[in-house]
């Protein structure tokens, strides 16, 4: 009975042994095997039509603004505004994730510490949205412009001279 047990674990380790392994790449498949994302969109139309928009939405809708009645919140006031809130800041981690693919990430030093980054704060923003905690929306929101202004400071400086008033 014993020797059975041994013979099954030892057929099932070497299945699984067999099973697991993966030939060699050789360097004309590695070097010619299309990438499977399509990454199309340039990055300037990438920020444009995806991330601006999505960043935005979790501006407008977290602080204050002075009007002429004096301060106003800005926060979501409904559960359906907060759910809103909530899907946008989902968004926040997946655009991370999509700006950490490898054929954007390619070139750039610190490019994936800022990707990750972005996914980090989506998570801040969805708890606090789920939470309905208007202040670490704030702060969530706070982290989201630090993070671009860092990153633009970074890979495209003109971004951020355009709104350094002298």
């Amino acid at each position: 009975m014993q020797a059975s047990i041994r013979t099954l674990c030892l057929s099932t380790l070497l299945i699984m042994a067999a099973c697991s392994e993966q030939p060699p790449a050789t360097e004309t498949q590695s070097n010619t095997a299309p990438s499977p994302y399509n990454t199309s969109l340039d990055m300037q139309a990438l920020m444009a039509l995806v991330v601006e928009p999505v960043a935005d939405t979790l501006w407008s809708t977290a602080g204050w603004v002075l009007s002429d009645a004096g301060y106003e919140e800005l926060y979501p006031t409904t559960a359906e505004g907060w759910d809103f809130a909530h899907k946008q800041s989902a968004m926040i981690i997946e655009i991370g994730n999509m700006l950490a693919l490898p054929d954007r990430v390619e070139g750039r030093d610190n490019w994936l510490t800022y990707s990750q980054a972005l996914s980090t704060v989506g998570e801040i923003a969805m708890k606090a949205t789920a939470e309905q905690n208007k202040e670490d929306y704030f702060q969530a929101g706070a982290q989201l412009y630090s993070v671009c202004t860092a990153c633009h400071q970074a890979y495209n400086a003109d971004i951020v001279s355009r709104f350094v008033t002298e």
